[in-house]
């Protein structure tokens, strides 16, 4: 006595579509024209490339207006001249 521990068989299945046969002077969408661009579709391309070049100097003319940083400048006293990292000497030199 085998037992199939509620296995069953599951039959092959696959569905069908009924289409009707191609006509014969149908090409498939592949006439004398298919794979041709029209000279239209050049200077399109053209324009696009052209727009894109000015773009990208437009945009390296703002990128050049932008600071090098957004922090807040810090204020000074009036009078002082020199940076804070430059080390400050106490003799001047004479020539």
């Amino acid at each position: 006595m085998t037992e199939t521990f509620g296995l069953t068989p599951v039959a092959a299945t696959g569905a069908y579509v009924a289409q009707p046969p191609p006509k014969p002077e149908d090409p498939g969408g592949r006439g004398a024209d298919f794979g041709k661009a029209s000279p239209v579709a050049f200077v399109v391309l053209i324009l696009f490339f052209v727009a894109v070049v000015f773009l990208a100097r437009s945009m390296t003319k703002h990128l050049k207006k932008v600071p090098a940083s957004f922090d807040p400048p810090e204020d000074k006293p009036d009078g002082v001249t020199q940076d804070r990292d430059k080390p400050v000497d106490d003799e001047k030199k004479s020539d």
